[in-house]
């Protein structure tokens, strides 16, 4: 059984995301880059899967002498890390030239998510739609906020009978029950 296409794909400049968004900045001063990349892959996790994106976080290797590698986190999520002296701008910039025209043909959308000005003119360039840092920090929080609505137990009854806490049928039963009636 394959799985269904993302109705679009969500490029996201790892390092330019963890530098904007306040509460991963604190979480990468405090503990380390380490554990702001975590919070961030968990945030865009559930945020992907909610909205049926397949998202592709890019983190720089810039300064790392790495090879490039990549890794699977969910069915919608993977990370890429750049090969050394290669940032996550040109990496984004190739796969934008490489996936722009079969997205279009498909007609899927190509989002880019950073806040880097340069790096957003050139993805428009290439037919991709850009999202600041923060606009993605809204569009994920929106995103929680329906998903807990969506998923919120509902309440027990606020009567301080037992009765009141049983659906309308059994209610109605032991109401017969009290007159005698069957």
């Amino acid at each position: 059984m394959s799985r269904p296409l993302a109705k679009a794909v969500l490029l996201v400049d790892g390092y330019n995301i963890i530098g904007i968004w306040p509460h991963l900045q604190q979480q990468r001063d405090r503990q380390g880059m380490e554990e702001a990349r975590r919070h961030l892959v968990e945030a865009l996790v559930n945020y992907s899967a909610f909205e049926g994106l397949d998202t592709r976080i890019i983190f720089d290797a810039h300064y790392n002498d790495t090879p490039a590698s990549s890794e699977t986190v969910s069915r919608n999520l993977s990370i890429y890390y750049t090969d050394y002296g290669q940032t996550a701008d040109t990496y984004i910039e190739k796969l934008c030239a490489s996936l722009g025209r079969q997205l279009r043909l498909a007609r899927r959308r190509l989002l880019v998510a950073t806040s880097d000005r340069a790096q957003q003119l050139t993805v428009i360039g290439y037919g991709a739609e850009w999202m600041s840092a923060l606009q993605l920090a809204d569009a994920v929080e929106a995103t929680n906020c329906t998903r807990r609505r969506r998923h919120k137990p509902q309440k027990r009854s606020a009567g301080r009978f037992l009765a009141s806490s049983l659906d309308a049928e059994s209610q109605r039963r032991l109401a017969m029950l009290r007159m005698g009636l069957k």
